[in-house]
């Protein structure tokens, strides 16, 4: 899969861009805050729909263009290949006035000038991001281990993101209800109906987690295995917030590193226990007003030789098993789909020692595409350099643009 072009309007400091993409690297050169980043996140908007920046999709608006104009529509346009066809994908940032003085958003995707839901659009481009402030994923809190998860996911699993809505809004109708019998009373077995939605989409993405997070495991393993010269083992521990397994062995000791094996569990059989679980839950959720088990609760954490880095890894140790694990999240998306994801580094040579840098640059050469930012590209090899496209991002404008 890779990129043949971009087009942004009033997207971030862009008014306006078109650019042609060449094939394998592409090097973004220029100062802070001149717009590399931004061309990144433009190309991650259209894999996942959603910035790595920012919650509100409303501020990847051009504010110039938000300020002067009483509609204003932000535009990402890319036209990419993928198992030999063309495609076009287009993002639409609709900011459009609301009663006497207000502004409201919507937005449409269009794939091939067909309007698609965003859960029908998603899984059609991928793409694999590192920037630096993606350590939240680790030293965060669990919610953006999750929305890591979410993210990735859906852009493989066909259903992943449909069946996650489903079950956030059955989860929400759910959780109203409590309240409504915490406080006034009336038959629990009005539950039921929520609970069965609930267990049925919980219980799928419980799987997916599962098989994914092993996959992930065993690929970023070898990787981070090779960033430090076999000195450390890296492991990611899934902690679903309803556990299928009885009494799982990591329950209490998740810092010890004890391996916990999902891997052979079922579909009906997970369903079933969450709603036996739920079931035995039910007085305390009550009493409570809230769901208290389920993929909404989950837990993902990292640790290198049994050693929590969430807690208590250094700034080093977390940089390398980020880019461990998005190293094999390309590869993930690549044994799954069948093809290269587009991978976007933004300022990642400038975060880690000069052995891992060049063993980053034989990685990125065997890549379909990759798209790099730098302020500086004495921290690139003379032989990367010179095989790469290098343009000058300045003032929200693309110079040096070449195609192959």
């Amino acid at each position: 899969m890779r990129l043949t072009h971009l087009s942004l309007t009033n997207f971030r400091n862009f008014a306006r861009l078109d650019i042609d993409i060449p094939r394998r690297s592409v090097l973004l050169v220029g100062d802070n805050a001149q717009g590399k980043t931004s061309v990144l996140e433009a190309i991650y908007f259209l894999a996942a729909f959603t910035s790595f920046q920012t919650h509100s999709d409303r501020q990847l608006i051009n504010f110039i263009a938000a300020r002067s104009q009483e509609l204003t529509v932000g535009r990402i346009v890319a036209e990419y290949k993928s198992k030999g066809s063309s495609h076009r994908l287009e993002a639409r940032l609709i900011l459009e006035p609301v009663g006497v003085n207000g502004k409201r958003l919507r937005k449409e995707i269009l794939l091939d000038g067909v309007k698609r839901p965003v859960s029908e659009a998603l899984g059609h481009f991928n793409a694999v991001l590192f920037v630096p402030q993606m350590s939240q994923i680790i030293e965060g809190g669990p919610d953006e281990r999750r929305r890591y998860l979410n993210q990735t996911l859906a852009q493989i699993i066909p259903a992943y993101a449909r069946t996650l809505s489903e079950y956030a809004q059955a989860i929400s109708q759910r959780n109203a209800l409590l309240k409504q019998l915490n406080e006034r009373g009336g038959n629990p077995d009005q539950l039921a109906f929520w609970d069965e939605t609930v267990t049925d989409r919980g219980a799928r993405l419980i799987l997916w987690r599962i098989q994914a997070i092993h996959e992930l495991e065993t690929l970023a393993a070898r990787v981070h295995h090779e960033l430090t010269h076999g000195n450390e083992v890296l492991r990611l521990a899934y902690q679903p917030a309803y556990d299928p397994l009885p009494n799982p062995q990591n329950q209490y000791a998740l810092k010890m590193d004890t391996v916990t094996d999902r891997s052979g569990l079922e579909l009906d059989s997970i369903k079933e226990g969450f709603a036996t679980r739920l079931t035995a839950l039910r007085q305390e959720e009550i009493a409570r007003g809230v769901t208290t088990i389920g993929p909404h609760r989950d837990e993902l954490r990292f640790l290198a030789n049994s050693i929590d880095l969430g807690d208590y890894g250094s700034r080093g140790q977390m940089r390398t098993a980020l880019l461990s694990l998005k190293l094999a999240e390309v590869d993930w998306m690549k044994n799954r789909s069948g093809e290269w994801p587009v991978i976007l580094l933004d300022e990642v040579m400038a975060e880690l020692d000069p052995q891992r840098r060049s063993d980053l640059l034989v990685y990125l050469n065997k890549s379909e595409q990759s798209l790099l930012t730098t302020t500086d590209l004495q921290l690139f090899t003379a032989e990367f350099s010179g095989q790469a496209t290098i343009w000058e991002v300045k003032n929200g404008a693309v110079k040096g643009q070449s195609t192959d």
